[in-house]
């Protein structure tokens, strides 16, 4: 796991030190990504670079470092990630008469040495891995810009400068982007129009304008004669879906739960090889259970676990998660933390998630992430299981909701949604309250309240689709909220070709390609890389995603329970008593937050005069949501969150003046510790 940055062209006859230097300076802006070697290349007459920072996983020795030239010396490489059955890559090699004098033992030289035998698009078909990676060619001067199959790490480019300046700029994160002298650093305003329906940017925008994030399987080819990057798929989640669902039972129940076993076993296998300390995540829920049962399994001593907790018990899962751990026998760690620790972490968003992005359960991920790091240098993680198995429970309801209210003629159903919204979210909590001890466990949810609420407010949609994104946005008229903005045409693309699917494939196929992606992946990678950890999803082999799509629905979706298969899968391991209650999301109670402690800190980022000024939001309906939840008449804590991660954000973002000037604001950090101390102040108030 490293961080890398690279530019082609620009003005190199310009800035202290040369071409290598500002590598070096762009590269150090990442240096948490990486902080066991950096190093930089250079080719002058082609005006190339790259520059690398190193996590050091697989072969700690200087034969790891990069760049990484081949053992032709036609590729140059910087390379951010892990090929997991590198080791068979090789063997592989051999078998074919290409074998190579190796310098040491890791993935970046057999990646290498793959490109060399089997060409680019051959390697990365054979390749089981996530990875982001720049490769220069000698040979045609072209450069290639790649990215793993389910975009599990990142990758930004795009061209800036004018004249002698433009250079096409690419990198990890965007903060190594901006320190490049040629950086223009413009807000798209589409960008930001997707931003406050999503609650994060999603591929292939970014909030700067002229910068792209390369989309998941994707490559990116740059000719010498510095045209337009040409974009081709070597692996398309959208083809995989399509094609599972069109795929023929295959024996009976016990042989896809078989055959997942072996698949995931495999998986996790082949991602607990490292050689430095290396654990996991355990909430107690299904997915990460799962994960660590493969692991402790396979594993000869104990498999080192970690999990936050907290005081409030609608927030808290930390107590299945050590019963879980108990059972298997792991070296578990847990820490609760307080109101006041959790809050700590607010300041610091905007300089580890680089653009806005208003997944709270950010929090939570951060400080799971520093504990574990305390420990190992890797961790597993139990992402992507809801997605890929129907696990998120807005599936059935919105399939079931559709089904009904389809039948109901949609004036009558737009005055039954005035009606629900009528009532607070208090009242409807109370309402569920009173029902609990009569309603059966498949309709208790937590905070009953806002989902009634959230529910009105798709009533009058025409189609499931129009529905699930309804349900899914975090503002519902975004373009009306920004100023100047609107959300682009094609902001959707691929999700049209999910011809044939059902309607809660089709909303499984939307979040893998899109949710998890841009949301999920991008929050726990920012936030492990922020301390340095590696995290590996073996829900994301892609062997594991194609047979995931493969199964029969009523594999995943049983007698109204989720993720059906993979819980019998689990039961082999974990006793069902251990993992059966009621979903919980990772989250923290921002809702209560915004009302007490971090009012102060929110009213001064919201305030109208100061939206006013800035220009980028009409601060109408944004007052407005802010008296509402001060009231507690609703509960507006995700469309608010959204807004005070942009403010935060645009506080310290390299774009308030010169580049350079607010850039070395933004690096330094002071902005954010002064307001870091304010929060702190009113925590504890």
């Amino acid at each position: 796991m490293c961080g890398l940055v690279g530019f082609v062209g620009g003005d190199w006859a310009s800035g202290a030190g040369g071409a290598e230097a500002l590598l070096r300076r762009m590269a150090g802006c990442i240096a948490h990504r990486g902080p066991d070697g950096t190093g930089a290349w250079a080719d002058p007459d082609h005006r190339v670079g790259f520059g690398h920072n190193r996590l050091a996983i697989i072969d700690l020795s200087p034969a790891g470092d990069q760049p990484m030239q081949s053992a032709s010396g036609r590729y140059v490489i910087a390379y951010n990630g892990e090929v997991y059955n590198h080791e068979q890559l090789r063997h592989r090699l051999h078998e074919e008469g290409r074998s190579v004098n190796w310098r040491g033992h890791s993935d970046t030289e057999t990646l290498l040495a793959g490109i060399e035998a089997w060409g680019i698009r051959a390697t990365l078909e054979r390749a089981i891995g996530m990875f982001a990676f720049a490769l220069w060619d000698r040979q045609t001067k072209q450069l290639t810009l790649a990215r793993d199959r389910l975009g599990e790490k990142p990758l930004f480019y795009g061209w800036q400068g004018t004249g002698e300046e433009r250079a096409f700029l690419f990198g990890s994160e965007l903060k190594a982007i901006a320190a490049h002298p040629a950086f223009q650093p413009e807000i798209d305003r589409e960008a930001l129009t997707l931003y406050m329906r999503h609650a994060y940017v999603p591929a292939p925008y970014s909030i700067y304008r002229g910068i792209r994030k390369l989309p998941a399987g994707a490559l990116l080819t740059l000719g010498s004669a510095a045209q337009d990057p040409a974009i081709e798929h070597y692996w398309s989640g959208a083809e995989v879906a399509n094609k599972g669902s069109l795929a023929p039972r295959l024996g009976g129940t016990q042989d896809y739960v078989d055959q997942l076993d072996h698949l995931l076993s495999d998986a996790v296998r082949q991602q607990m090889i490292s050689d430095v300390p290396l654990g996991a995540f355990l909430s107690g829920g299904v997915d990460s259970s799962t994960i660590v049962s493969l692991m402790q399994a396979q594993s000869s001593r104990p498999v080192r676990t970690f999990s936050i907790g907290f005081h409030e018990e609608a927030y808290n899962e930390a107590q299945h998660a050590k019963a879980v751990a108990r059972h298997l026998g792991t070296d578990h760690i847990e820490l609760y933390v307080t109101a006041h620790e959790a809050m700590s972490v607010v300041p610091q968003l905007p300089r580890v998630y680089d653009e806005p992005f208003a997944d709270s359960s950010q929090i939570p991920t951060m400080l799971v992430s520093k504990l574990a790091k305390e420990h190992v240098t890797v961790a597993l993680s139990g992402d992507a299981g809801d997605e890929l198995f129907a696990g998120y429970n807005r599936y059935k309801m919105t399939a079931a909701f559709w089904r009904k209210m389809s039948r109901i003629p949609r004036p009558l159903r737009s005055g039954l949604a005035r009606g629900m919204g009528s009532l607070s979210p208090a009242t409807w909590d109370k309402i569920a309250s009173v029902m609990a001890p009569v309603l059966p466990d498949s309709l208790k949810m937590r905070v009953p309240g806002d989902k009634i609420i959230k529910a009105a407010g798709v009533l009058p949609s025409r189609s499931p689709d129009e529905l699930y994104r309804t349900l899914v946005s975090t503002w519902q008229d975004p373009g009306s909220l920004v100023v100047g903005g609107s959300e682009p045409a094609g902001a959707s693309a691929g999700l049209s070709d999910l011809t044939g699917l059902g309607d809660i494939e089709r909303m499984m196929a939307a979040d893998m390609l899109t949710y998890l992606p841009d949301d999920i992946l991008v929050k726990v990678d920012r936030a492990a890389m922020s301390v340095s950890l590696e995290t590996r999803v073996p829900f994301l082999d892609h062997r594991v995603v194609e047979f995931a799509w493969s199964m029969p629905m009523d594999l995943k979706l049983q007698g109204g329970q989720s993720k059906w298969a993979l819980r019998q899968l689990l039961y082999r391991y974990v006793p069902k008593e251990l993992i059966e209650r009621p979903k919980m999301g990772f989250g923290v109670p921002i809702d209560s937050w915004l009302r007490g402690p971090l009012k102060g800190w929110a009213e001064d980022l919201l305030d109208e005069g100061r939206l006013r000024r800035e220009g980028y939001f009409r601060p109408e309906p944004i007052r407005r949501s802010w008296a509402a939840h001060q009231s507690g008449r609703a509960n507006f804590q995700h469309q608010l969150w959204a807004v005070l991660m942009f403010q935060s954000w645009l506080e310290e973002a390299p774009h308030q003046s010169s580049a350079g000037a607010s850039f070395s604001a933004y690096r330094s950090g002071e902005t954010g510790e002064l307001r870091s101390h304010a929060i702190a102040r009113a925590s504890r108030a």
